[in-house]
C-alpha cells in the first residue's frame, strides 16, 4: 500500500475510487489476490484498525458485512467506497451460494463482522468452510478482538483460556452449561448482555463457588472499565446497582488445584437439593462442579438416592 500527501485519486475501471484517507494521509489501495479475505475491524475505537485491513477493504470487489449500517460508518470514516453486501444469520444460507459463485469467478471479497474478528459469534464460519471446500483461497487480516482485549486487562491467567460465547438465557440451562465448563483448566471467556449480567453472575457463583472474575465493559472506548472480584461480590454489586451500560466480556478464573472434601451427608444433601431443580443428569453435573467431586461418583450416588426415594414412596 503506497501513501501520498496530495496525489489525485485515480478512477479504476469499475468507477470506484482507489484511494482513501488513513491517519491524515491519502492511501492508495493496491490490488489484492482473488479469494475470501477475513478482515478484523475495531471493537469500539475506530483507530484500532490495521493499514492492511484498510487496504484490503478498499481493494476488494465487495465487503460482506453483518449490519451494513454499522459497517458503512467505518468505511465512510476512512473514505472507502467499496460496495457493501449484507451477510448475516438470517440470509446466510441464501447468500452463500451466490458469494461462492462470485469467488469462483475470481473476485476478491472481504468478510467483516460488526466489530472485532469475524467467525467469533457470527455466521462467517460456514462461508469460510464452503470457500475452502470449493478450493477458494481464504486469507486472514488479523486485528482487534474483544476476547484478547479482555484477557489482557482482566488480571486472570492467560496461558490457557476457553471462549464460550453467550451462555443459555434460562437459568436452569445456564447452570447446567456452567457445570459442564467447571472443570476446564483455563480462564473462561464469556459474552453477556448487560441486562442478564447479574443473573449470570449469580448462577456462576452457585455452580462454581467464589472464583475470581472480571467484568470488562466498553473495551477500547472512552468509558472502558474493568471490575474485578469474586463471583458473589460481583453479583451483589450488579444486583444492587443495576445493569451496566455497553458491551460486556466476562472472565472467570480456572478451578483451584484443591477440590473440597465432603462427607457423605453433605454430599447427599447437595444432590437432593439439585434433584429438586434439575434432571438427574444436570443435577449430577451441577453438584460435581460445585463440590469438585468426580461427576461419575456424584451421578452414581444420585441414581441411588433417586431409587431410594421411589422405593420409600411405594411403602
Amino acid at each position: 500500500m503506497a501513501y501520498h500527501e496530495a496525489d489525485p485519486a485515480p478512477e479504476p475501471a469499475g468507477g470506484r475510487p482507489s484511494t482513501f484517507v488513513a491517519f491524515g494521509l491519502r492511501a492508495e489501495a493496491e490490488p489484492i489476490a482473488p479469494g475470501l479475505h477475513v478482515v478484523a475491524t475495531p471493537i469500539g475505537n475506530l483507530r484500532d484498525i490495521t493499514l492492511r485491513a484498510l487496504g484490503t477493504l478498499a481493494a476488494a470487489n465487495a465487503v460482506l458485512a453483518e449490519d451494513t449500517r454499522v459497517s458503512r460508518n467505518l468505511l465512510a470514516h476512512y473514505g472507502i467506497a467499496t460496495p457493501l453486501i449484507a451477510y448475516h444469520e438470517h440470509n446466510a444460507a441464501l447468500m452463500r451460494p451466490q458469494l461462492i459463485a462470485r469467488l469462483q469467478k475470481g473476485e476478491a471479497l472481504a468478510l467483516i463482522s460488526d466489530a472485532g474478528t469475524p467467525l467469533v459469534s457470527d455466521p462467517g464460519f460456514k462461508l469460510v468452510g464452503d470457500a475452502l471446500a470449493a478450493g477458494i483461497p481464504v486469507t486472514s487480516a488479523p486485528g482487534a478482538s474483544a476476547v484478547l482485549a479482555a484477557l489482557v486487562v482482566g488480571g486472570l491467567p492467560t496461558d490457557r483460556f476457553f471462549f464460550e460465547g453467550f451462555l443459555p438465557v434460562k437459568s436452569g440451562a445456564r447452570r447446567a452449561r456452567i457445570a459442564e465448563l467447571a472443570a476446564i483448566p483455563g480462564t473462561l471467556v464469556l459474552f453477556e448482555s448487560a441486562r442478564r449480567l447479574a443473573e449470570s453472575l449469580v448462577d456462576l457463583h452457585a455452580v462454581l463457588g467464589p472464583r475470581e472474575a472480571a467484568v470488562a465493559r466498553e473495551l477500547t472506548k472512552h468509558f472502558e472499565s474493568v471490575r474485578r472480584g469474586a463471583l458473589d461480590v460481583l453479583a451483589a454489586h450488579y444486583e444492587l446497582n443495576g445493569p451496566p451500560k455497553g458491551e460486556i466480556v466476562l472472565l472467570v478464573a480456572p478451578p483451584g488445584a484443591d477440590a473440597p472434601v465432603l462427607d457423605g451427608v453433605l454430599l447427599d444433601d447437595k444432590i437432593r437439593a439439585a434433584l429438586e431443580k434439575f434432571s438427574l443428569k444436570d443435577a449430577a453435573s451441577v453438584v460435581a462442579a460445585e463440590t469438585g467431586q468426580p461427576r461419575r461418583q456424584v451421578y452414581a450416588r444420585a441414581l441411588e438416592l433417586t431409587a431410594e426415594a421411589k422405593g420409600g414412596g411405594q411403602k
